[in-house]
């Protein structure tokens, strides 16, 4: 089944089966009616008929009607209010990661508004960074012609990734092709980890929110950073992650594990795709965006805590084992998961309440190491540590690197002062009125230089750059900021005419 509809939104596509070990099985394309229905349409939505079909804000085809239930909205005003807190703390990412990372932590918590969900994905995984540090990498990998043998796989599974989406509704619209070259760059980067289907629901997500060059260093980190060795040719880092699962659950819900136990029933078998996919094709989008904001910034542990919360809810009582005699029904209860577990605002106070920490995570995971050690010898694929979440990631980064910068779009005549800050806005316009009168008097030396240039950011912020020297004529003192090295204008244009436009698309 390609996508299903419940009473709180669109949901993700679900799979039909489990990996079973493999990585083949994961992707199942639509029935043939759904196929064929798809294939009439174009990638362009006013051109190719969508105007027969509904929209919903998340960019999914309403192809029933009813099937668009209301969602929980957030009041515009409250809206603006986090955009406006999130864009002052893109703007200032290193000082915020540095200071005041629970802050972050409980807005991510909160929800990141989907005007800037993009660009926050990119500051919390690290793949900002990756991609000023790789300048012409992506380009590189994208004009080379990639191996024939993954070439092959990656097209089939084009068409399987939310084919109810806008985007990648048409066959060899622009997300498909997208999507080509996100996963075709990828076995290229890491060729001897080649291409795992989960691998595309995650890319396809991230395409969503962000062109393609960021869409691939941010898949980039989820594969190194997240979740290592989660898409490598042997699966064990999914299997040893199903073991802790599967163990942690004795201390969140007795009565689930012991009936799990019962049944004798693999945790391959329902968490494989969950975890592998991010619940990407599990939620319903609301809460998978939601899982995804509070994933980027505090890592795996939010992968196990949603996992054990379905388990608990699905499976934690009499009541609802009562329809679970045998493996089957138990399967097909974690399938098929009741709409009030998987809703957003349910789902999400019950992961951020939920008591898992990293450290519990990594105790368990050298307990499920050695014992995997003791029946099966050592692992095969040697993955690099797990981290977990944004701060982890920017701790590790080796070396000094450069200051994330916001990019300039707009740019100010010299002689109009840039306030630095509040504290400072009341003397810098007296400056300005003082510069006025220079002006009439014929005083034009105390203005600034004509070569230095001042800009102001797109989010508002209110900080000027660090190279420019501001003069009151008041105090005859300069009014300076920290001095930066002399190519900060050089940095600022570049940065927009490269990926600034695109990843305005986005915003």
């Amino acid at each position: 089944m390609a996508k299903s509809s419940g009473e709180n939104g669109p949901r993700a596509p679900a799979a039909a089966g489990s990996l079973s070990g493999t990585r083949e099985n994961l992707a199942q394309a639509p029935d043939a009616a759904t196929a064929d229905e798809l294939s009439s349409l174009g990638s362009d939505s006013e051109a190719n008929g969508f105007a027969e079909h509904r929209i919903d804000k998340f960019g999914f085809i309403v192809v029933s009607q009813g099937a668009e239930d209301a969602l929980e909205e957030v009041p515009l005003e409250v809206l603006r209010q986090r955009e406006s807190k999130w864009l002052d703390m893109l703007n200032n990412w290193d000082k915020w990661m540095a200071k005041k990372h629970k802050k972050i932590r409980l807005r991510c918590q909160k929800g990141i508004p989907p005007s800037l969900r993009g660009r926050a994905w990119q500051y919390l995984s690290g793949g900002k960074v990756k991609l000023q540090q790789n300048p012409g990498k992506f380009d590189e990998l994208d004009r080379s012609p990639g191996d024939p043998k993954w070439l092959d796989v990656i097209e089939r599974d084009l068409h399987r990734q939310f084919p109810f989406h806008e985007m990648f509704v048409s066959r060899g619209g622009h997300g498909q092709q997208d999507l080509f070259r996100v996963l075709k760059a990828y076995t290229l980067y890491r060729p001897e980890e080649g291409y795992c289907q989960a691998q595309a629901p995650i890319a396809a997500v991230l395409l969503m929110h962000m062109p393609a060059e960021q869409a691939f260093w941010c898949l980039v980190q989820i594969c190194e950073k997240y979740l290592p060795g989660y898409y490598s040719e042997k699966l064990e880092a999914i299997q040893l992650d199903g073991e802790i699962l599967f163990s942690l659950l004795q201390k969140v819900s007795p009565v689930a594990h012991k009936h799990l136990s019962r049944q004798k029933i693999d945790p391959l078998l329902y968490m494989t795709e969950w975890f592998m996919c991010a619940f990407a094709r599990t939620l319903p989008w609301s809460s998978v965006l939601r899982v995804w904001d509070m994933f980027f910034c505090e890592g795996v542990k939010i992968i196990f805590r949603v996992g054990l919360v379905l388990l608990k809810h699905a499976l934690g009582s009499p009541e609802k084992l009562k329809a679970c005699q045998g493996q089957y029904e138990t399967i097909e209860q974690l399938r098929s998961l009741s709409p009030k577990i998987t809703q957003e605002a349910f789902l999400v106070q019950e992961v951020v309440e939920l008591p898992l920490t990293e450290r519990q995570i990594e105790r368990e995971h050298l307990i499920q190491l050695r014992r995997w050690q003791e029946t099966r010898g050592e692992l095969q694929c040697r993955s690099p540590p797990r981290l977990h979440g944004a701060k982890a990631i920017l701790d590790a980064e080796p070396g000094p690197r450069g200051a994330l910068q916001p990019s300039p779009s707009i740019r100010l005549p010299p002689d109009i002062p840039l306030p630095s800050s509040k504290a400072k806005a009341k003397p810098l316009k007296q400056a300005q009125k003082e510069q006025k009168q220079t002006k009439a008097s014929g005083h034009l030396d105390k203005l600034p230089a004509p070569s230095q240039t001042t800009a102001v950011t797109a989010a508002g912020d209110a900080s000027a750059p660090q190279n420019v020297t501001l003069k009151d004529p008041a105090s005859q003192g300069p009014v300076c900021q920290d001095s930066a090295p002399q190519d900060l204008a050089h940095h600022c244009s570049q940065e927009s005419l490269t990926s600034q436009e695109s990843e305005d698309t986005y915003l």
